[in-house]
């Protein structure tokens, strides 16, 4: 066995880590004072949270400490995304068991520093304390140069839009669920999902009345939006082109692959909805009107919506 957390202690991971996070010409106090400073840009702040714990989000026998890290910086990206904006600021604080391999642990900040320099972020801090399975703590900072979009403006009339992969990551997990590693496009897409991050200001400049990103489920964050906006919003099936991976992984479990597209998350694709011509990129999966709720095809739908945390 490799050398363990405990062995390197806490400051000495610390200062292991931090050897892996640039900093950007934004930060003027990165790692290693009580708080980190960062010059703001013109425009709004946005700022985002989320945490990852192990047994609940992820399996380390499924996924490496650098999949790990991929995938809890692009959630919290994401959610800066979503926003129309572009992060660039990032804290990382970890929980962590005491004989945990220090390895494990700089393949995660690896993962996680490679994933920020998508987007040009920079990670500027943490903490690290002890805890009886891995817990993945982040928050993010980015700005927007224009008013940001909210999950509240769709108004009856516009058009409800997709970018990203949409069911990739669902039938990954899927696919590890039953014991298996095949198709590995979508255990990949599970593991290290793919974010567009160029389509969030994209839409915000193409004057996106609403957006959210799908983390739970494509129909639960169509919900957000339709409850947010006062709206109804119905979905189309047929505008979905079903890879050919999820018809594999469809028929080796038995389940409809529409069902994992509408109900599937942790793709992090955008959902947005425009009152006019759609950016490219963005493909038409619904339209919204009056009225209140969800519904696929014109009819409710008694499937999975998505991810429930409690």
């Amino acid at each position: 066995m490799g050398q363990t957390v405990a062995d390197l202690g806490e400051f000495g991971l610390i200062a292991l880590l931090t050897q892996r996070f640039s900093q950007g010409e934004h930060v003027v106090v990165g790692p290693g004072d009580d708080a980190a400073l960062v010059r703001t840009r013109q425009g709004h702040v946005v700022a985002s949270a989320d945490m990852m714990v192990e047994g609940r989000h992820f399996r380390r026998d499924w996924v490496a400490g650098s999949d790990v890290g991929h995938r809890a910086a692009a959630q919290n990206l994401s959610d800066i995304n979503a926003m129309g904006g572009v992060a660039h600021s990032l804290t990382l604080s970890l929980g962590l068991p005491p004989d945990l391999e220090v390895a494990w642990v700089t393949d995660l900040a690896t993962g996680f520093a490679e994933e920020a320099a998508l987007v040009g972020a920079s990670v500027i801090g943490g903490d690290i304390t002890s805890a009886p399975q891995v817990v993945v703590a982040v928050s993010v900072l980015g700005a927007v140069s224009q008013a940001p979009v909210l999950r509240s403006g769709a108004r009856p009339g516009d058009t409800l839009a997709l970018a990203g992969r949409q069911g990739w990551a669902a039938g990954g997990l899927a696919v590890l669920g039953r014991g298996f590693r095949s198709p590995r496009l979508l255990v990949d897409a599970y593991r290290r999902p793919e974010p567009p991050y160029a389509a969030g200001p994209q839409a915000a400049a193409a004057g996106a009345t609403s957006m959210i990103d799908v983390s739970d489920g494509l129909l639960s964050e169509t919900g957000h939006i339709a409850q947010a906006s006062g709206v109804a919003i119905d979905v189309r099936s047929a505008a979905f082109e079903i890879p050919e991976p999820l018809h594999a992984v469809a028929a080796a479990t038995g389940a409809d692959p529409l069902t994992i597209i509408l109900g599937g998350g942790d793709d992090h694709s955008l959902l947005a909805t425009f009152p006019g011509d759609l950016p490219e990129g963005w493909t038409a999966i619904g339209t919204v009107a009056e009225g209140e709720g969800v519904t696929v095809d014109g009819a409710p739908y008694d499937g999975p919506t998505g991810w429930r945390h409690f």
